[in-house]
Protein backbone atom coordinates (compact mmCIF):
# COMPACT_ATOMS: atom_id res chain seq x y z
CA UNK A 1 0.00 0.00 0.00
CA UNK A 2 2.91 2.52 0.99
CA UNK A 3 4.00 1.91 -2.88
CA UNK A 4 0.82 2.77 -4.26
CA UNK A 5 0.48 5.99 -1.68
CA UNK A 6 3.70 7.46 -3.04
CA UNK A 7 2.91 7.25 -6.84
CA UNK A 8 0.59 10.38 -6.08
CA UNK A 9 3.15 12.53 -6.34
CA UNK A 10 6.47 11.91 -8.24
CA UNK A 11 8.94 13.97 -7.79
CA UNK A 12 7.84 17.95 -7.45
CA UNK A 13 4.75 16.58 -9.81
CA UNK A 14 1.32 14.82 -9.77
CA UNK A 15 0.77 11.29 -9.64
CA UNK A 16 2.01 8.59 -11.62
CA UNK A 17 -1.67 7.22 -12.94
CA UNK A 18 -0.47 4.26 -15.14
CA UNK A 19 1.57 3.07 -11.98
CA UNK A 20 -1.16 3.64 -9.93
CA UNK A 21 -3.50 1.79 -11.42
CA UNK A 22 -1.13 -1.16 -12.02
CA UNK A 23 -0.74 -0.93 -8.46
CA UNK A 24 -3.80 -0.95 -7.60
CA UNK A 25 -5.12 -4.01 -9.79
CA UNK A 26 -1.86 -6.11 -8.63
CA UNK A 27 -3.68 -5.59 -4.39
CA UNK A 28 -6.87 -6.91 -5.94
CA UNK A 29 -5.21 -9.87 -7.17
CA UNK A 30 -3.81 -10.29 -4.11
CA UNK A 31 -6.70 -10.62 -2.09
CA UNK A 32 -6.75 -7.10 -0.78
CA UNK A 33 -10.32 -5.57 -0.13
CA UNK A 34 -11.14 -2.58 -2.49
CA UNK A 35 -11.94 -0.73 0.66
CA UNK A 36 -8.65 -1.54 1.87
CA UNK A 37 -6.86 -0.43 -1.28
CA UNK A 38 -9.27 2.80 -0.72
CA UNK A 39 -8.36 3.26 2.06
CA UNK A 40 -5.16 2.16 2.90
CA UNK A 41 -3.82 3.08 -0.33
CA UNK A 42 -5.26 6.07 -2.27
CA UNK A 43 -6.69 8.38 0.42
CA UNK A 44 -3.29 7.66 2.06
CA UNK A 45 -2.07 9.22 -1.21
CA UNK A 46 -4.18 12.03 -0.88
CA UNK A 47 -2.91 12.59 1.84
CA UNK A 48 0.73 12.87 0.81
CA UNK A 49 -0.21 15.09 -1.83
CA UNK A 50 -2.34 17.63 0.66
CA UNK A 51 -0.22 18.43 3.01
CA UNK A 52 2.76 19.95 0.56
CA UNK A 53 -0.53 21.47 -0.71
CA UNK A 54 -1.29 22.93 2.66
CA UNK A 55 2.05 24.58 2.59
CA UNK A 56 2.83 26.00 -0.74
CA UNK A 57 5.53 22.98 -1.76
CA UNK A 58 2.92 21.48 -4.70
CA UNK A 59 -0.04 23.39 -6.46
CA UNK A 60 -3.09 23.60 -8.13
CA UNK A 61 -1.46 21.80 -11.95
CA UNK A 62 -0.10 19.15 -9.31
CA UNK A 63 -3.43 18.37 -7.51
CA UNK A 64 -4.90 18.23 -10.41
CA UNK A 65 -2.73 15.78 -12.02
CA UNK A 66 -3.23 13.80 -8.16
CA UNK A 67 -6.67 13.46 -8.45
CA UNK A 68 -6.66 12.37 -12.12
CA UNK A 69 -4.46 9.61 -11.09
CA UNK A 70 -7.23 8.56 -8.20
CA UNK A 71 -9.58 8.81 -10.90
CA UNK A 72 -7.90 6.32 -12.89
CA UNK A 73 -7.06 3.80 -9.44
CA UNK A 74 -11.32 4.57 -9.07
CA UNK A 75 -12.35 2.89 -11.98
CA UNK A 76 -10.03 -0.12 -10.75
CA UNK A 77 -11.86 -0.54 -8.10
CA UNK A 78 -15.47 0.58 -9.22
CA UNK A 79 -16.94 -3.44 -9.98
CA UNK A 80 -15.50 -4.64 -6.95
CA UNK A 81 -17.95 -1.77 -4.56
CA UNK A 82 -20.63 -2.83 -7.13
CA UNK A 83 -19.89 -6.65 -5.80
CA UNK A 84 -20.15 -5.77 -2.75
CA UNK A 85 -23.38 -4.65 -2.96
CA UNK A 86 -22.39 -0.80 -2.36
CA UNK A 87 -24.72 0.62 -4.69
CA UNK A 88 -27.97 2.12 -3.71
CA UNK A 89 -26.32 3.82 -0.30
CA UNK A 90 -28.43 6.91 -1.42
CA UNK A 91 -28.38 9.85 -3.48
CA UNK A 92 -26.41 13.05 -3.02
CA UNK A 93 -26.44 16.43 -4.77
CA UNK A 94 -23.26 17.90 -4.65
CA UNK A 95 -21.75 21.62 -5.43
CA UNK A 96 -19.58 24.38 -4.96
CA UNK A 97 -21.64 26.94 -3.22
CA UNK A 98 -21.78 30.47 -5.57
CA UNK A 99 -19.21 32.85 -5.87
CA UNK A 100 -16.55 29.55 -5.70
CA UNK A 101 -15.26 28.25 -8.89
CA UNK A 102 -13.24 25.26 -7.20
CA UNK A 103 -13.86 21.76 -8.06
CA UNK A 104 -10.74 19.37 -6.84
CA UNK A 105 -11.97 18.38 -3.49
CA UNK A 106 -15.56 18.41 -4.67
CA UNK A 107 -14.78 16.36 -7.84
CA UNK A 108 -12.91 13.95 -5.12
CA UNK A 109 -16.08 13.54 -3.37
CA UNK A 110 -18.39 13.34 -5.93
CA UNK A 111 -15.95 10.40 -7.44
CA UNK A 112 -15.56 8.64 -3.62
CA UNK A 113 -18.82 8.92 -3.04
CA UNK A 114 -20.01 6.81 -6.68
CA UNK A 115 -17.17 4.22 -5.64
CA UNK A 116 -19.41 3.65 -2.25
CA UNK A 117 -22.49 3.54 -3.62
CA UNK A 118 -23.97 6.57 -3.98
CA UNK A 119 -26.26 7.88 -6.67
CA UNK A 120 -24.19 11.50 -7.35
CA UNK A 121 -25.99 14.29 -8.66
CA UNK A 122 -23.09 17.13 -9.22
CA UNK A 123 -24.25 20.45 -9.94
CA UNK A 124 -21.01 21.92 -10.70
CA UNK A 125 -19.02 25.08 -9.54
CA UNK A 126 -20.79 28.49 -8.74
CA UNK A 127 -24.34 27.12 -7.51
CA UNK A 128 -26.49 29.36 -6.43
CA UNK A 129 -28.80 29.04 -2.79
CA UNK A 130 -31.98 28.70 -5.11
CA UNK A 131 -30.38 26.08 -7.77
CA UNK A 132 -29.76 23.30 -4.73
CA UNK A 133 -32.88 24.67 -3.39
CA UNK A 134 -34.77 23.18 -6.91
CA UNK A 135 -32.04 20.32 -7.17
CA UNK A 136 -33.48 18.97 -3.73
CA UNK A 137 -36.95 19.43 -5.20
CA UNK A 138 -35.68 17.39 -8.13
CA UNK A 139 -33.87 15.00 -7.21
CA UNK A 140 -35.24 14.43 -3.51
CA UNK A 141 -31.74 13.09 -2.07
CA UNK A 142 -30.74 11.74 0.75
CA UNK A 143 -27.79 13.98 1.18
CA UNK A 144 -27.10 17.77 -0.05
CA UNK A 145 -23.25 18.44 -0.18
CA UNK A 146 -22.15 21.79 -0.44
CA UNK A 147 -18.22 22.87 -0.86
CA UNK A 148 -16.53 26.08 -0.11
CA UNK A 149 -12.41 26.86 -0.95
CA UNK A 150 -13.43 30.81 -0.77
CA UNK A 151 -13.91 31.91 3.22
CA UNK A 152 -15.96 34.98 0.93
CA UNK A 153 -18.20 32.14 -0.33
CA UNK A 154 -18.75 30.01 3.20
CA UNK A 155 -22.03 32.18 3.80
CA UNK A 156 -23.80 31.01 0.83
CA UNK A 157 -23.68 27.63 2.46
CA UNK A 158 -25.95 29.59 5.78
CA UNK A 159 -27.97 31.03 3.29
CA UNK A 160 -28.71 27.72 1.02
CA UNK A 161 -29.86 26.00 4.30
CA UNK A 162 -32.35 28.82 5.73
CA UNK A 163 -33.63 28.20 2.05
CA UNK A 164 -34.28 25.14 2.15
CA UNK A 165 -35.76 25.96 5.63
CA UNK A 166 -37.82 28.73 4.28
CA UNK A 167 -39.36 25.94 1.51
CA UNK A 168 -40.17 23.65 4.44
CA UNK A 169 -37.60 21.20 3.14
CA UNK A 170 -34.78 21.17 5.47
CA UNK A 171 -35.89 18.41 7.46
CA UNK A 172 -36.30 15.93 3.87
CA UNK A 173 -32.25 16.30 3.32
CA UNK A 174 -29.22 16.03 5.59
CA UNK A 175 -26.92 18.64 4.95
CA UNK A 176 -22.78 18.09 4.74
CA UNK A 177 -20.55 20.72 3.97
CA UNK A 178 -16.84 20.61 3.18
CA UNK A 179 -14.05 22.87 2.08
CA UNK A 180 -10.99 23.74 3.49
CA UNK A 181 -11.76 27.28 5.42
CA UNK A 182 -14.47 24.69 6.52
CA UNK A 183 -14.95 23.76 10.43
CA UNK A 184 -16.56 21.93 13.01
CA UNK A 185 -17.31 25.45 14.66
CA UNK A 186 -18.87 26.49 11.38
CA UNK A 187 -20.92 23.69 10.81
CA UNK A 188 -22.28 23.75 14.06
CA UNK A 189 -23.44 27.70 13.72
CA UNK A 190 -25.08 27.23 10.29
CA UNK A 191 -26.99 23.93 10.99
CA UNK A 192 -25.37 21.86 8.76
CA UNK A 193 -25.66 17.58 9.63
CA UNK A 194 -22.27 16.81 9.36
CA UNK A 195 -18.47 18.35 8.22
CA UNK A 196 -16.39 16.58 6.15
CA UNK A 197 -12.41 17.37 6.47
CA UNK A 198 -11.81 14.96 3.38
CA UNK A 199 -13.23 12.77 1.26
CA UNK A 200 -12.57 9.47 3.31
CA UNK A 201 -14.72 11.24 6.69
CA UNK A 202 -17.05 12.52 4.11
CA UNK A 203 -18.47 9.01 3.09
CA UNK A 204 -18.27 8.09 6.51
CA UNK A 205 -20.24 10.49 7.51
CA UNK A 206 -22.46 10.38 4.56
CA UNK A 207 -23.08 6.82 5.14
CA UNK A 208 -24.02 7.31 8.77
CA UNK A 209 -26.16 10.50 8.10
CA UNK A 210 -28.24 7.74 5.94
CA UNK A 211 -28.27 5.13 8.16
CA UNK A 212 -25.76 2.90 6.61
Amino acid sequence: MRELSKNFRIGNGGGDAEAVRKLAQDALNEGITASDVLNRGLLAGMDIVGQPFKIGEMFIPEVIQSAKTMHVAMKILEPHFLEAEAKGAGVLVIGTVERDLHDIGKNLVAMMMEGAGFKVVDLGTDIKPQVFLNAVKEYKPDILGMSALLTTAMPNMKETIDILQEAGLRDKVKVMVGGAPVSQDFTDKIKADAYGPNAGVAIEKAKHLIGN
